[in-house]
């Protein structure tokens, strides 16, 4: 794969990475309550939207995957740092794991997600460039983005707060926090556009997944 694949799929998974440890802090929007991830969260999926259109739905399932791993990865050895015996000195242990200690809920409920909507957003992007023949790009972007975020909200706050406040209030966040993400993407289209055109002129390619195994789990 060439440097600017390489690049796109390094600042996918940067902006998985930071949307993770940021979200920790809640903020309001507009009246709505979002985690501050919402910064940044969102240009995954225009990302993944761009690798879609322009590598395919093949290339996107390796990047996901990979932005998977690195995820674990970063879990796994913040845990490991908040576990070590801080030094004697150091009397910021507390506020360590109130940022970086995600519980085991939240934890599973954000990997379940991630799996789920960056799946269905890249699976509707590819299918409906085929349906469309490869015109109308913002129908896809935003279509995509309607699906997979709405997923992504949906059993994120579903599995990590369900139980723990009104049928009526977990909606609300459900709705919130899809309703700012496909506004993002939206706001984006230009970008995505001028992007997508710019890395086919210089990739001299366009994929279309007509004989692609769209099974997620095959890498």
């Amino acid at each position: 794969m060439s440097w600017r694949f390489v690049t796109c799929a390094a600042l996918f998974i940067t902006c998985l990475l930071t949307a993770n440890i940021i979200a920790a802090k809640l903020v309001v929007i507009g009246g709505v309550v979002l985690p501050a991830g919402i910064v940044i969260f969102p240009i995954s999926y225009i990302l993944a939207d761009v690798l879609t259109e322009v590598w395919g739905y093949g290339a996107a399932r390796r990047v996901i995957w990979l932005g998977f791993a690195c995820n674990a990865l970063m879990v796994a050895a913040t845990w490991v740092g908040g576990a070590l015996v801080p030094a004697p000195f150091w009397k910021e242990q507390a506020a360590y794991e109130a940022i970086l200690g995600q519980t085991p809920r939240l934890l599973g409920a954000s990997f379940v997600a991630y799996l789920a909507g960056e799946f269905a957003n890249a699976f509707v992007m590819a299918k409906v460039k085929i349906w469309t023949q490869g015109r109308w790009l913002w129908i896809r972007t935003i279509g995509s983005t309607i699906v997979g975020e709405g997923l992504d909200s949906a059993i994120f706050v579903t599995l990590a707060f369900g139980g723990t406040m009104p049928g009526g209030v977990l909606a609300h966040v459900i709705a919130g926090q899809w309703g700012a993400k496909v506004l993002y993407e939206a706001a984006a289209t230009p970008l995505t556009y001028a992007v997508v055109g710019w890395l086919k002129s210089q990739e001299r390619v366009d994929t279309f997944d007509y004989q692609t195994d769209f099974n997620p789990i095959r890498l």
